[in-house]
C-alpha cells in the first residue's frame, strides 16, 4: 500500500507580486500537497496581513520597518510569528521551517535572502532573473556545492528549461531567445548612442517601471563586484 508523500513547505519570498499571489491560488486548489510556511512582503502590509489570515503561516517578514507594527498587531491573535527589515529575510530564508523556496523578491534585493537558502540546502523555485543577472556565478556554484536543485518558474527561463527537458547540453548547439523589439526596435545604431533614461521607458506594449526596465546595468555592476569580493 502506498503512502501519501509528505505535504512540501513552501516559502515564498515576495508573497504579494504577481508570482507569489499566482502561488497562493496553486497552494490553495492543493492543500494535501503543499503548505504556505512563510510570506515576505516589501511594503505590502495589507495583501500580506490578508494572506497570512487565508494561509496561516509559521512567518511573515515585512520589509518596510515602519509597517512593522501594523502587521504585528493585525495578526496578534494568530501563532505566526512576525519579523521585519531586510536581514529577516536573510534569516528566515535560513532557518528549517519550510523545503522549497519561491524567489520572487523583485530586482537585488532577492539576491542575499536566497544565497542564504542554497547554504541551508533548501531548493529554489526562481522567478527572480535579476539573482542571475547579479551574481549566475556565484549562485550556480553554490547550488552544485550544496546540492540544490534550481528551477526556473517565470517566463523565459522556465520556456527554456522546459524545452530542455529531456535533452543533453551536448546536443544543444544553441538556443535563440527572440526579443519583444522594446521601444528601440528598427532603430539605426547610430541612433543608440543618444538613448537616454526616458527613452528606455517607452515601451509600445507594457509599462515595468524604472526598475525593471532600466537597473539591469547597475544590477550588473553589483554583480560583478560581487564576484571580484568572492
Amino acid at each position: 500500500m502506498s503512502s501519501t508523500p509528505p505535504i512540501k513547505r513552501i516559502a515564498i519570498f515576495g508573497s504579494t507580486g504577481s508570482i507569489g499571489t499566482q502561488t497562493l491560488e496553486v497552494i490553495a486548489d492543493n492543500p494535501s500537497m503543499f503548505s504556505a510556511e512563510v510570506l515576505t512582503a516589501h511594503n505590502n502590509d495589507t495583501l500580506l496581513i490578508e494572506q497570512a489570515l487565508k494561509f496561516n503561516p509559521n512567518i511573515v517578514v515585512i520589509g518596510d520597518d515602519k509597517k512593522y507594527t501594523a502587521v504585528k498587531d493585525a495578526l496578534a491573535s494568530t501563532d505566526i510569528k512576525v519579523f521585519a527589515g531586510e536581514k529577516a529575510l536573510e534569516e528566515v530564508a535560513a532557518m528549517d521551517c519550510y523545503d522549497l523556496m519561491l524567489a520572487a523578491i523583485v530586482g537585488y534585493a532577492g539576491l542575499r535572502p536566497t544565497l542564504k537558502a542554497i547554504d541551508s540546502g533548501k531548493a529554489i523555485a526562481l522567478a527572480n532573473k535579476e539573482t542571475l543577472v547579479v551574481a549566475g556565478d556565484i549562485i550556480m556554484r553554490k547550488a552544485v556545492e550544496n546540492r540544490v536543485p534550481i528551477i526556473p518558474v517565470d517566463s523565459e527561463h522556465s520556456a527554456i528549461f522546459q524545452c530542455l527537458v529531456g535533452e543533453t547540453r551536448n546536443r544543444i548547439e544553441k538556443v535563440i531567445l527572440t526579443a519583444s523589439g522594446g521601444p528601440f526596435i528598427g532603430r539605426k545604431p547610430n541612433y543608440l548612442v543618444n538613448v537616454k533614461r526616458e527613452h528606455a521607458l517607452q515601451h509600445p506594449n507594457w509599462s515595468m517601471g524604472a526598475k525593471i526596465t532600466i537597473d539591469s546595468a547597475t544590477l550588473m555592476n553589483k554583480g560583478l563586484e560581487m564576484i571580484e569580493a568572492n
